[in-house]
């Protein structure tokens, strides 16, 4: 059986990466650019990818395709419904990054409202020396504890960070699905959470009905001038909406892991302003504590070897 994995450096040189159980051929590249696909693909029986897509017009050309074992949890980059009708099974790894995302999540939270960016930059300007006191005052300073938190996307990321949240003293609420209504008592409004939060959390998948969930007319409602942060996925959020709200002051700041487009386009509005000390931006990280990586690794393989055994384990096809 041959196995290609398309981007093995998506894992990073730190995992060691344990290989299929059963006698195999393995091929490996560090990175496939989505034109390469096909042509790294042809012959293989097993194909592993995290990023490199594999749309309907390839798997129409791999006829001995039969398993694509997902190295993460979003599968956007996966034709599903071609995979179904050619009989290709397809798994993604699922709760791995309940610690590391929710960690990451609130390490720009709380880089943003105690403003640590712009305090380490002024000490290594020399403000602390030239303050003539054992302090100084020049950017804003804020306890997490009695604020809001307005959690986007209630799945077992959404529910970490609410636990997080609760341990500082914030107010969790998990915003009702924009303009859907009938949710239950469990959920906040829409426009409530867009209204009063005091932190905005986005921890929900990109879909049709997500994309661009936030966008210049949630900004110009956000009385409370919230940090809104993003460790989901780019394109939740209209990012030049967010960059014109930061300017008109609508919003207090940004964290964002995750842009629309990774490696960012050099027109990204979000890149016109990284200088700030109210905007943190990391490049796709959240997800990616070398424990995560190591269970994204553990759950990739396991599939290929249930695979090989008749088994469909966290399967996206099985009918």
């Amino acid at each position: 059986m041959k196995v290609v994995f398309l981007d093995r450096a998506t894992m990073g040189p730190d995992i060691e990466l344990a290989r299929p159980s059963f006698e195999h051929e393995w091929v490996e590249f560090d990175k496939t650019r989505p034109e390469e696909v096909l042509e790294r693909t042809r012959g293989a029986d097993v194909v592993i990818t995290n990023k490199a897509p594999l749309r309907a017009e390839t798997l129409a050309e791999l006829p001995t395709l039969k398993m694509i074992s997902v190295a993460a949890t979003g599968y956007d980059v996966i034709d599903i419904e071609a995979c179904k009708k050619q009989g290709i099974q397809v798994s993604n790894v699922r709760g791995y990054a309940v610690h590391t995302v929710p960690e990451h999540t609130f390490a720009l939270i709380l880089g943003l409202r105690r403003s640590i960016k712009a305090y380490v930059d002024d000490v290594i300007a020399g403000e602390w020396e030239r303050s003539g006191q054992f302090c100084f005052f020049n950017h804003p300073l804020k306890d997490l504890a009695g604020s809001r938190l307005g959690i986007i996307g209630e799945g077992a990321i959404g529910q970490s960070v609410a636990s997080i949240g609760r341990a500082f003293g914030m107010e969790p609420v998990f915003a009702a699905h924009k303009n859907v209504s009938g949710l239950g008592p469990l959920y906040t409004p829409w426009d409530e959470v867009i209204e009063t939060a005091d932190v905005i959390s986005i921890h929900a998948p990109l879909t049709p009905s997500t994309r661009h969930c936030i966008d210049a007319t949630e900004f110009s409602r956000m009385k409370q001038k919230p940090l809104i942060v993003n460790t989901a996925r780019g394109g939740l959020v209209d990012e030049q909406a967010m960059v014109d709200a930061l300017h008109a002051g609508q919003i207090s700041g940004f964290g964002f892991d995750v842009l629309t487009a990774e490696p960012p386009n050099p027109d990204n509005p979000l890149l016109t302003v990284l200088n700030r000390p109210d905007v943190l931006v990391t490049p796709h990280i959240a997800w990616a504590s070398q424990q995560a990586r190591l269970e994204v690794w553990r759950q990739t393989i396991a599939h290929v070897d249930g695979f090989s055994n008749g088994e469909e384990l966290n399967s996206l096809t099985k009918s």
